[in-house]
């Protein structure tokens, strides 16, 4: 028995589905634990290419049983288009999908003001899912969770009561348009009837398979710098990616959890706005961008690509508790003829060796580098480690040194046939 937290340990799109559906070949549940439909997991299978949402990524192995939890806020439209989907790819969900009661739903107002803001005079750069406002609710003791569902009276008295404070916001604030309640009533009473059967007291039924041995895998969404509290606020997501966030969201005790998992990209990229400082402008991050195909799963958007960063990854490594790492995307630093890790910041004339979270300190940071051979070999064809050349074996291992974690996989292609184990997949 074990379990197990998978935990992005950048800024978000670390490659965590890919690790995730990699390490689900050998475990009986896949738990989500938080985010909503602004996390963007990819399985590359065969010729086929998969985008999960909300979905744990351990779902195309039939085995394997998928758990959204109490920690996830859900978009009943994303979710069913995702179900709709797997089901046509001939992926029953049938006894396999459970979703949490007490997860909380993001209502079309909730996506509503996430846009409005966006246009607003101070953006974050969200997604525009309802995220942030759905985990708003939630805090302010108004959100409408699964559970709700199941009573109409109760649904239809809490959706008119929220929409009503909610029209108020978006035509006297916003100028927008009003929503239709009776519209929404009527859609997310469908939306109930439609899931009724896959809706579950999952925190139970988690608990449930820890005392019966089975093996679990808690799958986080985003990545642990963009943590509420501990990441680069205000320019953070609303919930909580680091590995804590999964006893929260799942409804586990901390002491069941046995180790902790990072997935880290062999350099760092970072979606949406915000500090980062080891960001590349030049013919560098282009390359990186291009050959990395750094453009978001969920929205598109391009993303911001720079050199690796060992201080924010130590920071995440404490933060996480880290005991062993993924690295993803190494085939795309193949091309370049050096590569810079960063090892400390300097400030003000002074060398910081520590992550700082301070929006003001972070923007006037420039990293200090370290600088390193790179490889001309295209090495996304190999499939052992020991066929590696020299130059990257060194830059795995330098990188390991510094962060002070075990690499024990590192991918060098987005299929599932490339990655590689320095010492067997067993011994993961």
């Amino acid at each position: 028995m074990a379990v197990r937290v998978v935990v992005g340990a950048q800024w978000g799109d670390e490659g965590k589905g890919k690790l995730v559906d990699i390490l689900s070949r050998n475990v009986d549940v896949v738990a989500r634990y938080q985010g909503g439909a602004n996390a963007g997991h990819t399985i590359e299978i065969g010729d086929k290419k998969y985008v999960l949402h909300l979905i744990p990524s351990g779902i195309f192995h039939e085995h394997c049983v998928a758990v959204i939890g109490n920690g996830v806020v859900i978009d009943p439209v994303a979710l069913m288009e995702e179900m709709r989907f797997l089901e046509e790819q001939g992926i029953s969900l049938k006894g396999r999908l459970k979703i949490s009661h007490n997860a909380h739903l993001i209502m079309p107002y909730h996506r509503l003001l996430d846009s409005l803001v966006e246009q607003g005079h101070t953006p974050i750069g969200t997604t525009g899912r309802g995220i942030g406002p759905a985990y708003y609710d939630k805090a302010a003791r108004i959100g409408i969770r699964i559970v709700d569902l199941l009573d109409h009276d109760i649904l239809e008295s809490r959706i008119r009561q929220n929409i009503k404070d909610k029209n108020r916001i978006i035509s006297r604030i916003y100028d927008a348009e009003e929503l239709d309640v009776e519209h929404i009533i009527e859609e997310y009473k469908r939306f109930d009837d439609m899931i009724d059967s896959y809706v579950t007291d999952t925190a139970h039924y988690l608990n449930d398979g820890i005392r019966a041995g089975k093996d679990i895998l808690c799958e986080g969404a985003q990545g642990a710098l963009l943590d509420i509290d501990h990441g680069t606020y205000p320019y953070v997501t609303s919930s909580s990616p680091v590995s804590g966030g999964a006893t929260i969201g799942l409804g586990i005790a901390p002491t069941a959890i046995d180790s902790v998992i990072g997935v880290m990209k062999a350099y760092t990229t970072r979606v949406g706005l915000g500090p980062f400082p080891t960001e590349l402008s030049d013919a560098v991050g282009e390359h990186l961008l291009t050959k990395g195909n750094e453009y978001g799963s969920t929205t598109g958007r391009r993303r911001r690509c720079g050199w690796f960063d060992a201080v924010a990854m130590r920071y995440s490594a404490m933060l996480n508790g880290i005991s062993s790492c993924g690295m993803t995307k190494l085939d795309v630093l193949s091309g370049l003829e050096e590569l810079k890790i960063c090892v400390g910041y300097e400030y003000d004339g002074k060398t910081k060796d520590h992550f700082q979270t301070n929006l003001r300190t972070l923007e006037r940071l420039k990293p200090v580098y370290e600088t390193f051979p790179g490889w001309e070999e295209d090495i996304s064809a190999i499939r052992e480690w020991k066929h590696l050349p020299d130059a990257v074996r060194n830059y795995i291992a330098t990188v390991e040194e510094m962060i002070d974690v075990r690499i024990a996989c590192a991918s060098v292609g987005p299929e599932r046939t490339q990655i590689l184990f320095p010492e067997g997949e067993a011994a993961w």
